[in-house]
């Protein structure tokens, strides 16, 4: 009997060391186009984001986090790759110039139009790439767009299961953009829930897909449509955000325009906080919370409808509002409940902390441009970054330190968001000798990229 005890003990060591060691899993939650105080938990009395808010109350939020660009492709791609736009290819978005005034594609016109064919460069290792070699299981559900065509596809580049749209944008009941049925599931077009809303459906994906893998390490991106404007031809539609009766009865009824164009938003953002709930209690259900990172972010700052709050600027844009975004991140054991951190940290930090968190290799040859910042979401070290730079057709921000520079068609100028982040203190006169060394940093960077490994597809080579 006293060995038999001693075997029982033995084994239960064994046991607790193996799930002691056990790689965590992934869940990456991404929205589109949610401004900066579209949270409760950022501030925002009129929006109804309970689950968000209970996350940021388990986790961490970040209060001077920033997107890598003031738009969707962008964005996600640098999410998913640690790299600067600039430096992985893909820096600006795959989106034809007709989409706004009700023309519509012919399918062979739209078969060789730009975002039809462009992609991201297949030589870029995606984050999903890393951790399926790692032994995980891999899943997107929602918004892919990093190409159309097959080779730049999931399934194509480290994904084992997809289901989502391959653009920009999407009406979220007909799923076509601008006519063009546009939902697939792996490597093929699909038609099959045509009439059923968006983010109903890429929860229903995520909750299958955690089911079948909750035994395994898994990553799941979750890459929501919502609260994007809707790709719609019909006028009445497009550029509103779409959302189901129940939840836009959950708001006052709007009076004019502007009220109505932010009634729709917050009802999407609303459905979409609950479907989020239903996510974590799924992972809670089967025991895994310990054993789960759950992160959620904006791709960029607030489209159409959405709340920049005491940030100057939106979506498109190299102001703050443009590109400071919400973050929240949870991880039971690591990170403690109902942390705040002003540290400066950006979307190109998320790649190597996942690769790291995951026990698996950085791919070698690979510049990142980005670091493992879970120590300063743990409290225990400062941010190691110091300068952010973005770019987008002739306008650029650059942010050094306290410093921050625009030069945009919208204004600009030099502010000090230690004291300004509504950017409202042009100092460049006051300060040239700043001025001139955050514009001298953007240079450098300006250089460095073009002296990068060049990478489609835009990039001459």
């Amino acid at each position: 009997m006293g060995s038999m005890n001693r075997y029982l003990a033995v084994f239960a060591l064994l046991a607790a060391s193996v799930s002691a060691a056990r790689q965590p899993n992934i869940l990456l939650i991404v929205s589109d186009d949610q401004g900066y105080m579209d949270l409760g938990s950022m501030g925002s009395s009129d929006i109804l984001t309970p689950r968000l808010d209970r996350l940021a109350a388990e986790g961490i939020r970040l209060t001077s986090y920033y997107a890598a660009w003031p738009a969707c492709t962008p964005s996600r791609v640098a999410l998913l790759t640690g790299r600067y736009p600039q430096r992985n290819g893909t820096y600006d978005n795959f989106r034809n110039d007709r989409v706004n005034d009700g023309y519509r594609y012919p399918l062979y016109e739209y078969a060789i139009s730009p975002e039809r064919v462009l992609g991201t460069d297949t030589r870029e290792i995606l984050l999903s790439q890393v951790l399926s070699a790692a032994g995980y299981a891999t899943g997107v559900f929602g918004k892919w767009d990093l190409g159309s065509l097959k080779r730049y596809l999931p399934l194509q580049r480290g994904f084992d299961d997809f289901y989502g749209f391959v653009n920009t944008g999407i009406d979220y009941w007909t799923h076509e953009r601008y006519g063009v049925p546009s939902m697939y599931r792996r490597n093929a077009p699909t038609e099959e829930d045509k009439g059923r809303y968006t983010t109903a459906l890429f929860e229903r994906e995520t909750l299958r897909f955690i089911d079948e893998h909750k035994a395994d390490p898994f990553f799941v991106y979750l890459s929501y449509n919502a609260p994007h404007g809707a790709s719609s031809l019909d006028p009445g539609i497009r550029g509103f955000v779409q959302a189901p009766g129940k939840c836009l009865d959950q708001y006052p009824s709007p009076d004019g325009l502007a009220a109505e164009r932010r009634h729709k938003f917050m009802a999407a953002v609303t459905c979409m906080d609950s479907s989020i709930g239903r996510v974590l209690d799924r992972v809670d259900e089967h025991g895994l919370r310990q054993d789960t990172i759950v992160i959620f972010v904006s791709d960029n700052g607030a489209g159409g409808g959405g709340d920049s709050g005491p940030l100057r600027g939106r979506k498109g844009q190299m102001f703050e509002g443009g590109v400071r975004v919400p973050f929240l991140m949870r991880w039971p054991g690591e990170i403690a409940a109902g942390s705040v951190s002003d540290e400066f940290l950006t979307g190109l930090e998320v790649f190597p902390m996942l690769v790291e968190a995951a026990g698996a290799s950085l791919p070698e040859g690979v510049e990142l441009d980005g670091f493992d910042m879970l120590s300063v979401l743990q409290g225990q070290a400062g941010s190691e970054r110091e300068s952010m730079f973005w770019e987008r057709q002739g306008e650029y921000g650059a942010r050094l330190g306290r410093w921050k520079l625009v030069h945009s068609r919208r204004g600009g100028g030099l502010f000090d968001l230690s004291e300004d982040i509504a950017e409202s203190n042009d100092l460049t006169k006051e300060l040239p000798d700043v001025y001139e060394r955050v514009r001298r940093a953007y240079r450098d960077w300006v250089q460095e990229m073009a002296a990068a490994d060049p990478r489609g597809p835009f990039k001459n080579y």
